[in-house]
């Protein structure tokens, strides 16, 4: 009979157990608890969606809608794709689920991403991410808002040592206009000395030539015009007072006047979190206003502002988890007794204790498991406890061990 042969992950996929896991779920607690403190509330969207959603949101000349997407035609024919992020899905939702009655709105998820790319140090195909978006507020606040949240997010995780704000403006549409045509003009008369792709975003994408790393292209990137030479008077005021805010929270920023988003949805504040300690893909968080994008998907103008953050890649900058501990391992000696450990089990859990028990072994085996788990206590149940109501409860720090009723087990535990 032929061997079986078992399949191999798919690249770009990951299976976490662990510390791995740990690293993950802290940042997802932390997380979930930063956001109820500024009162943001949880939503949830489909995993998929009709491809149009990202095609109209993203652009249909973007890498990601024309190299990156998972997309696919259900039985029905209809061509559907895995979420490549938040953004468009939520606003979808804003629009056909009626939220418009409930703006502003503040709103955090979290969950899996899909993007076809070359796996790397913290990024792959199947990917997480948190976040965190304020929908219908024009008002400079809610870009304050969602920034000391961010900020907030970093100190409680501690990695915002190291971890800089970087701050820019796009402007108003008008104000970003101006400044498109002048970096098209720039650019295009230096064409032929630009480097492949910058040639390509020119003619699509011209402001992401900005943040080119190809050393052909930073030259003309840092002599090429910058948005304060266009910004409208309304956009300054608004940059403005978004920095007057983050300094009245006391959020440090910088500015990077080379920071854009390049779909033409967004306007204003446009920023990133970045740090040197994940090589080259430095930004852990990043985001920015982008009032545009309802708009691009049918609906009414509507302002918005938002961030995501991967969470493999704070993950990894975070510090390892304490492993969580186990109060009591239950020890049974005996069928009667193991019959009879599984309420007791039951009831410690009941009363908010962690408890454990091993499924085989005789008592040697199984204590050796409870001083391997952590556990604080081992409570050794055999026939001639089971008869008195007892189990012996043993401080596996200590070595101390006495008898204990039952009935009384679990405020024994909990008041040691």
């Amino acid at each position: 009979m032929a061997k079986i042969e078992t399949p191999r992950p798919i690249r770009g996929t990951q299976d976490m157990l662990g510390e791995t896991q740990a690293r993950f779920q802290k940042v997802v607690d932390t997380f979930e608890a930063v956001r109820r403190l500024f009162a943001f509330q949880r939503v949830e969207v489909p995993v998929f969606e009709a491809t149009a959603v990202f095609a109209r949101s993203l652009g249909e000349t973007t890498d990601v809608v024309s190299k990156e997407m998972y997309s696919f035609l259900d039985r029905g024919g209809d061509s559907l794709t895995l979420r490549p992020e938040f953004t468009a899905g939520i606003a979808r939702a804003y629009l056909t689920e009626g939220w418009q009655q409930y703006a502003p709105l503040k709103l955090v998820t979290h969950g899996p991403l899909f993007r076809y790319e070359r796996p790397q140090k913290g990024r792959f195909r199947q990917f997480h991410q948190i976040d965190a978006e304020v929908i219908g507020a024009a008002e400079p606040a809610a870009d304050v808002e969602i920034l000391t949240m961010a900020d907030q997010l970093l100190h409680a995780l501690g990695v915002a040592d190291g971890v800089t704000l970087q701050l820019n403006t796009l402007g108003d549409a008008a104000s970003r206009d101006a400044w498109r045509a002048a970096l098209i003009a720039h650019f295009d008369a230096h064409r032929d000395a630009l480097s492949e792709d910058s040639r390509d975003r020119l003619d699509r994408n011209p402001l992401r030539i900005l943040d080119s790393k190809d050393p052909r292209d930073r030259a003309l990137a840092d002599a090429a015009p910058v948005i304060d030479d266009y910004l409208s008077v309304e956009a300054g005021q608004f940059f403005e007072a978004v920095t007057r805010g983050l300094d009245a929270a006391g959020v440090a920023w910088t500015r990077n006047a080379r920071l854009v988003r390049g779909l033409d949805y967004y306007r204003h504040t446009a920023f990133e979190f970045v740090t040197d300690r994940l090589g080259a893909q430095g930004t852990v968080l990043g985001g920015g206003r982008y009032d545009g994008l309802i708009e691009a998907l049918g609906g009414p103008a509507t302002p918005a502002v938002g961030w995501a953050a991967g969470i493999e890649r704070l993950a990894m900058l975070i510090d390892a988890p304490a492993v969580p501990g186990i109060d009591v391992a239950v020890v049974p000696l005996g069928e009667a007794a193991e019959a009879a450990a599984v309420g007791v089990v039951a009831a410690l859990r009941r009363a908010g204790l962690v408890a454990d028990m091993a499924y085989r072994g005789n008592m040697k085996r199984r204590m050796q498991k409870a001083g391997a788990s952590g556990a604080r206590f081992a409570a050794i149940l055999g026939e001639e406890e089971l008869a008195r109501g007892m189990v012996a409860l043993k401080d596996l720090a200590t070595g101390a061990q006495s008898d204990v009723a039952i009935t009384a087990l679990a405020d024994q535990v909990r008041g040691a």
